[in-house]
């Protein structure tokens, strides 16, 4: 079991000509995702570098592919009108991988997205979601995958399905951070534990899926055995996540909180990493955490271990 996606998630590109997304695409095909085709406006009727089968619009490229999530690489000044797009034609989780994306724009597109509730967004500027597919051949960056499905640009190769976990066991990801969702993954994978699905949410203070939201997908699959939750300073997500986990969570859930030396005011790389106030600080994060249970990390450099201590996993590399 995953959430949101699997391998039989038929996937499209919107802006699949552009340079980032022609290179991601060819990516996601050589994990073994099921990318069906691409969106770019005035191409339809052509092929990609791929093969694949370009189309004008999304409802176009929906109706004659079977597709029903969206990879989005177009530049961030049109971005709020391909999510709007993929909405409008039905598509059921949009991943927009752009960053950059004016806040103003995001603010009209989350407005507008709760009339099409079918619709899940994740991101904008974020990394993307995968399912991890099970390993046939090879090893590392030249191992071959089938039945996963990756939507976006995480290097595939280390991440492992439980059928190739050692221990038996898989963990949800969920991260404001690109880097720090690899670096949890590449841990808990050298420690024998697979993850069912990882979820890059993005750092822009307006976005797509949250926390809490994918919390309680992971809560209910049954093959999720816990949870990495990866967050950072800004906003009260974390705080409210972990309200949540408190009153609702099931299974253990393991954190870090990254920028703990931030100065208040600035703004820290991701465009919602910026201290507003006492609540929005790494420490008060992470004492908030800490309040409703959950196992906080004082560095990236334990996640892994807390998560298989929290699992009851001994720690052995593999």
């Amino acid at each position: 079991m995953s959430i949101l996606v699997d391998g039989t998630t038929k996937v499209i590109c919107q802006g699949i000509t552009g340079k980032s997304g022609a290179f991601h695409t060819k990516g996601c095909l050589d994990y073994g995702t099921q990318l069906v085709g691409g969106v770019t406006p005035g191409k339809g009727g052509r092929e990609d570098a791929n093969g694949l089968p370009i189309f004008n619009t999304v409802a176009e490229a929906m109706e004659a592919t079977g597709a029903t999530a969206s990879m989005i690489f177009v530049p961030p000044p049109f971005t709020a009108g391909s999510i709007l797009e993929a909405a409008e034609a039905g598509i059921a989780l949009a991943c927009a991988i752009t960053e950059g994306v004016p806040t103003q724009d995001m603010v009209r597109v989350k407005a507008t997205l709760a009339d099409y509730p079918d619709t899940k967004l994740i991101g904008p500027n974020c990394p993307g979601i995968i399912t991890p597919g099970r390993r046939v051949s090879g090893e590392g960056s030249a191992a071959v995958f089938e039945g996963g499905c990756k939507i976006g640009i995480m290097p595939g190769y280390i991440h492992t399905a439980r059928e190739d976990a050692s221990t038996g066991r898989a963990v949800g990801v969920i991260s404001r951070s690109g880097t720090l969702t690899y670096e949890a993954v590449w841990q808990t994978s050298v420690l024998g534990i697979g993850q069912s699905t990882c979820v890059g949410i993005g750092g822009d203070p307006i976005k797509g899926l949250n926390f809490i939201e994918l919390l309680e997908l992971f809560n209910n699959d049954d093959d999720t055995d816990g949870v990495i939750l990866i967050g950072e300073i800004g906003g009260s997500d974390e705080t409210l996540a972990g309200q949540w986990i408190q009153e609702h969570m099931r299974k253990p859930v393991a954190a870090f909180i990254a920028g703990r030396t931030a100065p208040p005011g600035k703004r820290m790389g991701h465009a919602g990493a910026i201290i507003g106030g006492a609540d929005d600080t790494a420490q008060a994060k992470m004492d908030a955490l800490r309040s409703c249970g959950v196992t906080v990390c004082e560095s990236p450099a334990d996640l892994g271990t807390a998560m298989a201590q929290a699992l009851e996993v001994p720690v052995t590399t593999h």
